[in-house]
């Protein structure tokens, strides 16, 4: 980084290696009156400290672009001149970004939101995007339905997943999945191979990385939809001819409390109330009132989101450790998810507290996120946390503590480490609640004659 302050406007971006690189790729990239000096990096651990590489960074870039912890951020603004911070990540609470704000403002520099018609990419293929208010909300199980939904209508889905470029970024510019080979190929991570995985189990390739234009083009090559996968309760990085957002029931308020979820809502053609079987009435009452409110103008659907054990007699009367999905647990600030609803149903005797066995960055997890505390957030950002997963677990087994183990993820977590009692998986899919819905609403946003050999099953 340079210290001395130059012509161009020098921004910092605020991000957690996804939405800030888009925002990046497409605003600032070629823009030589902006001279983006630095991101900085939050949520995910151990992306700061790294460079955004020349070859995605482009001419104006030559030595990259070097990546901060967002602790950092008071002391960049006056260190380096900064005139502007530009906020792109999210799952954050209305308040926390204005936190945020204030200190960029109180040390001179504007503070900025980039609207989504800014950042979003208009594809040649129609795109169907599935959006949240929250993590953890269930855009994975919407996705799925949905992809089945439009592969019966005779339609080529390709999934676009939002990134998780966690490795090397230059390598990770763009990504294609089809099989469990190509997730070995590109080194994944537990929390790369819960988005990817179930993608490929559904017969549908699956793109990702860190350049999105470039992604959208390969992927317009072999699709006649293309389906945005969203991650956290971020906006579509693609112009959606149908956005639908799923809202939960089990954190009431939420819809109108986090960003970018509330615009999300605002934005969307479909808002999908998810998990209306383990919900209670009230909240989603008030959860659909939030939403009319905040969008009149949208269909409102309901869904529920039964989840099944693969072999409740491994649970049932048994002492488990739960297994839930990292990020819902951590930035998604749940204290459960399917893997505990479907213990429960399955017949556990006890679900075990693994705090007491907690290892290295496992342990880490639970300071930081408290509420975690009582299930095992899947945290597997690299082999070190995978390593610690792993011995968490077998620690609890050592100490006589547990039996079995559910994992609620979306993923075979066996593929990646194994533990000395049987692992049993809880999976979840969509019901909605009226059927129908989610079809009509995409046969009403795909343009007749989406390609000329599948027009009829539109009809």
């Amino acid at each position: 980084m340079t210290t001395a302050p130059s012509s161009a406007t020098r921004v910092v971006i605020l991000g957690a290696a996804g939405r800030d690189f888009h925002d990046f790729n497409v605003v600032f990239r070629d823009d030589p009156t902006h001279e983006v000096i630095a991101f900085t990096a939050t949520q995910i651990p151990d992306i700061d400290g790294r460079r955004y590489p020349h070859e995605l960074a482009g001419r104006l870039y030559p030595q990259g672009i070097p990546i901060v912890d967002e602790s950092e951020l008071p002391d960049l603004i006056t260190r380096e001149h900064v005139d502007l911070v530009v906020f792109a990540y999210s799952d954050v609470r209305h308040e926390q970004v204005m936190h945020l704000a204030s200190t960029c403002i109180a040390a001179g520099a504007d503070f900025r939101l980039h609207s989504a018609r800014r950042t979003m990419l208009r594809s040649t293929r129609p795109v169907v995007a599935v959006t949240a208010v929250r993590t953890g909300v269930g855009k994975s199980q919407t996705v799925r339905y949905l992809s089945r939904l439009m592969r019966e209508q005779g339609l080529r889905v390709v999934a676009v997943r939002h990134p998780m470029p966690y490795g090397d970024l230059a390598a990770q510019a763009c990504q294609r999945f089809a099989t469990y080979a190509d997730l070995d190929r590109y080194d994944c991570t537990i929390e790369e191979r819960e988005e990817y995985e179930p993608h490929i189990d559904n017969g549908v390739v699956v793109y990702a990385g860190v350049d999105y234009e470039r992604i959208l083009r390969e992927a317009e090559q072999e699709a006649d939809v293309v389906l945005w996968d969203g991650g956290n309760n971020d906006l579509p990085f693609y112009e959606p001819d149908l956005h639908i957002v799923l809202a939960d029931p089990l954190r009431p308020g939420d819809e109108a409390a986090y960003h970018p979820g509330e615009a999300n809502v605002r934005m969307a053609d479909v808002v999908v109330i998810a998990k209306c079987d383990s919900a209670r009435s009230v909240d989603i009452e008030a959860v659909e009132a939030s939403v009319r409110s905040l969008n009149p103008r949208a269909t409102v659907l309901r869904a529920e989101s039964p989840v099944t054990v693969d072999d409740p007699t491994v649970v049932r009367g048994r002492k488990v450790v739960v297994v839930e999905d990292g990020p819902t647990l951590t930035h998604g600030s749940m204290s459960y998810g399917a893997g505990v609803v479907g213990a429960r149903a399955a017949g556990a005797s006890h679900i075990v507290d693994p705090v007491p066995y907690a290892v290295g960055s496992i342990a880490a997890t639970y300071a930081k996120y408290p509420n975690a505390r009582g299930i095992l957030p899947a945290m597997g950002y690299g082999a070190e946390q995978v390593a610690d997963l792993e011995a968490t677990i077998r620690a609890a087994v050592d100490a006589g503590a547990c039996d079995a183990v559910v994992a609620g993820t979306p993923i075979d977590l066996t593929r990646v480490f194994t533990v000395p009692v049987p692992l049993v998986r809880a999976r979840y899919e969509l019901r909605e609640v009226v059927p129908g819905g989610l079809a009509a609403a995409v046969r009403g946003a795909l343009p007749v004659g989406v390609s000329d050999a599948r027009e009829a099953s539109l009809s």
